[in-house]
Formats: structure tokens, sequence, C-alpha cells
């Protein structure tokens, strides 16, 4: 580890060095990067030609398989496929609007699976108030409530329906004032 941290370059001098590259040179280090590296290639790719709305509906699509196979398979209910595409889209810098009905997509599918195959797991509810708490939390930060107020609201209406063990959290999240 030793030699890692004395291998490391600050940004300033990755900046002169940048600066002492004429310009076919630093062209040739991008390609070098984009070739080598599949997050620069992801990088560029979203920057040039961000078609955000269809990667979203490729995440939803993905994060839906989850809890509801289109090949008759058990469903997993995995909160981390839909975790990693939401910081994918937050790496990237996703619109904030369609990150924000990213997060709730994923709690309200969560949800519509618990209300047919009800399950025991104690990690899931709590998985899914981690979701819960994260979107509130993002869709204040982004001055997004006034948009999707009305979805957190009838989150909070079908925990409450399913009769969630940690309802009171949710409820705790949100407050009187927030939605």
């Amino acid at each position: 580890m030793g030699f890692y941290l004395s291998c490391v370059m600050s940004k300033r001098a990755l900046v002169k060095y940048l600066q002492s590259l004429d310009k076919e040179e630093l062209e040739t280090q991008i390609l070098e990067l984009y070739d080598k590296f599949k997050a620069v290639k992801t990088y560029y790719n979203f920057v040039f030609n961000p078609k955000e709305e269809k990667l979203i509906e490729e995440a939803k699509f993905k994060i839906s398989k989850e809890y509801f196979p289109v090949n008759g398979r058990k469903p997993k209910a995995r909160r981390s496929v839909a975790q990693k595409a939401i910081r994918h889209f937050q790496d990237l810098e996703l619109d904030p609007l369609l990150l924000a009905d990213l997060m709730l997509f994923n709690i309200e599918i969560a949800l519509k699976f618990n209300a047919e195959k009800r399950t025991t797991r104690e990690a899931f509810y709590k998985s899914i108030l981690n979701s819960f708490r994260e979107a509130v939390t993002f869709v204040e930060a982004t001055g997004l409530n006034p948009t999707y107020s009305k979805r957190l609201s009838e989150i909070l209406e079908e925990v409450e329906e399913q009769e969630w063990f940690n309802l009171e959290g949710f409820l705790i999240e949100v407050g009187d004032d927030k939605i």
C-alpha cells in the first residue's frame, strides 16, 4: 500500500503534465484511456450521446426483472441491482428528475412485489427503507419535492396498507412538512 500511495499523482502535477503535452499527444492519451478503461468509455459515450430516457428505461426493466422475472424463474429481489444503477447514474450526473424517478420506481416495484408475494425477510424491509431515505434526501436536495411529493405519499400509503413493521421509519423520514 505504501508503494501505491507514493505513486499517486496530485491534481496540480497532472495539470502541469497535461499542459506540457501538445494537442496530438493529448488526443492520443485520451484515446488510449478510452480504449483501456471501461469507465472512461462509458463517460464519453454518455457525455456525447446521453440518451438518458433510454438508459432509465433499460435500468427500470433490469430492476423489474429482479422482482418479476420474465422467464418464470424465482424472483431474486436484490436491492443491490437498483443501487448499482442509481450509483452509476449519480456518477454520470444524470438529470436529477430522471434519477429521482428511478429511485422511486425501485421502491414502487418492491412494494408491488411485496403486495403480491409477501416476504418475511427483515432485510428486505430495511433495505427498502434505506432506499426510501436516499430518495427523500435526493428529492429534497434537488428541490424536486413539488414534482415527487405525490409519489412519496403513495409510497407511504402503500407501506402503511401492507403494515410494514418499520413503518415508523418511513414516517419519521418524511415528517409533517416534507411532503
